[in-house]
């Protein structure tokens, strides 16, 4: 059974982290005229299983299809793939449906964790804190709506390093206190 005010305040939270992280430094540039427009969905998913949640995957691709309104979604997991690893396995099939879905070239995967770490650096880098989220996110991007956005902004091969030099400049501790203020004010 779905308990509606959690699932509200998943919502809340994930929408918080987004203005206040991702969009408040500028991780991603094309984030805030869509959080503005309000053309983001929010989708959650209680799936706790690869299967099920790759049939909510498939049903968001084909929201966005028959939706050009959605700019972009968000699909979050508040129940299942706590585990990295767990969420990992499941980013690879989700990128298998992409391309089994005829999608490669129409959408994109973004993932977001709250234990993402990229391979080679300590668990506790504040880098890691560019994908971090409340909870385990995957972001569904229009391919179309990200080329145009790139193709006026300048230099957009550096955005993920100007945002992990950002995120040392900061430190671990801002992003940890701000992702626990987040979590405490939606529990």
């Amino acid at each position: 059974m779905i308990n509606k005010q959690m699932s509200t305040a998943d919502v809340l939270q994930t929408q918080q982290w987004l203005e206040e992280i991702i969009i408040g430094l500028n991780f991603c540039p094309f984030a805030k005229k869509e959080f503005v427009n309000n053309t983001i969905h929010y989708q959650l998913c209680e799936a706790k299983k690869i299967t099920l949640a790759l049939e909510e995957l498939t049903k968001q691709f084909e929201k966005l299809v028959h939706e050009p309104n959605v700019e972009t979604t968000l699909l979050i997991f508040n129940e299942g793939f706590k585990s990295f690893e767990n969420y990992l396995d499941l980013l690879d099939h989700a990128n298998d449906l992409l391309i089994a879905l005829g999608y490669e070239g129409v959408f994109q995967l973004a993932s977001f964790h709250p234990d993402y770490y990229f391979e080679g650096q300590p668990f506790n880098a504040a880098s890691n804190y560019t994908n971090r989220s409340p909870l385990p996110t995957i972001h569904l991007i229009r391919e179309a709506s990200m080329e145009k956005v790139l193709s006026v902004y300048k230099n957009p091969e550096n955005i993920p390093d100007n945002n992990i030099v950002l995120a040392e400049k900061k430190g671990t501790h801002y992003f940890q206190t701000i992702l626990q203020r987040i979590a405490k004010s939606h529990s």
